[in-house]
C-alpha cells in the first residue's frame, strides 16, 4: 500500500468524523445526528476499495460487515444505551466496547474457520 494513499484514507475518514463532532458541538443535533447515522467509514472504505479491488471485492465486504453488524455492533449500541444512564457514559462505552470487541473476535474467528464470504 502506497503511503500517498494511506494519507488520503486517513485524511477523508478523519475529515467526517471532525465535521458530525463540530456539528454536535455547536449545537446542531440533528445535523449531528444525521452525519453520525450516515455510514462514513463504509461510504469512504467502499469508495477506495472500489477502485483498487473492483464491484467484487465491495460486494463481499458489505456482506462481510452486515453480517459482523448484526453480530458486534448491535449489541455494542444497545449496551451503551442500556448502561449510560447506569454507568456514565465513559464507564458504558467500554462495557460496551468490551461486549463488540468479544462477539467481533468471536465472528471474525467462526467466519474464518468456516470460509464464510470467500
Amino acid at each position: 500500500m502506497k503511503l500517498s494513499r494511506l494519507i488520503i484514507y486517513f485524511l477523508t475518514g478523519g475529515l467526517f468524523t471532525a465535521l458530525i463532532v463540530a456539528l454536535e458541538e455547536s449545537g446542531k443535533r440533528t445535523l449531528s445526528g444525521f452525519a453520525t447515522l450516515i455510514p462514513v467509514f463504509t461510504l469512504v472504505a467502499y469508495f477506495f476499495i472500489g477502485q483498487t479491488g473492483g464491484s467484487a471485492a465491495v460486494s463481499q465486504h458489505a456482506k462481510w460487515v452486515l453480517v459482523g453488524t448484526l453480530v458486534s455492533w448491535v449489541p455494542y449500541m444497545l449496551a451503551v444505551a442500556y448502561l449510560s444512564p447506569k454507568l456514565g457514559s465513559h464507564n458504558a462505552i467500554l462495557a460496551g466496547l468490551a461486549v463488540f470487541s468479544v462477539l467481533a473476535l468471536v465472528y471474525i474467528t467462526l467466519a474464518d474457520r468456516l470460509r464464510l464470504f470467500q
